[in-house]
């Protein structure tokens, strides 16, 4: 999963560049709103591609993680109904 992830965000920020860079180098020439409509949306890909790279798949298993004292571990597992094994 996190290897498809990261392929994901490089195909995005790779589309933004692509995308800002024949915007102002090609576009311009023909059109220069066309090519400010092309930079509004490489703008956009970033932080969409930060949300896709940092999503949590149903295979990452973070949330029920030990946080490492034993008390709090113990206090949340009494809260989620769960039995640790002693």
């Amino acid at each position: 999963m996190y290897a498809r992830r990261r392929h994901v965000y490089f195909a995005m920020m790779g589309t933004c560049l692509v995308l800002f860079v024949l915007a102002w180098a090609l576009v311009r020439l023909w059109s220069t709103e066309a090519a400010v409509g092309m930079c509004v949306v490489a703008m956009v890909i970033p932080p969409v591609a930060a949300m896709v790279a940092n999503r949590r798949g149903p295979d990452d298993r973070w949330w029920d993680d030990p946080s490492g004292d034993p008390k709090s571990d113990e206090w949340w597992d009494e809260l989620d109904g769960k039995k640790r094994p002693r």
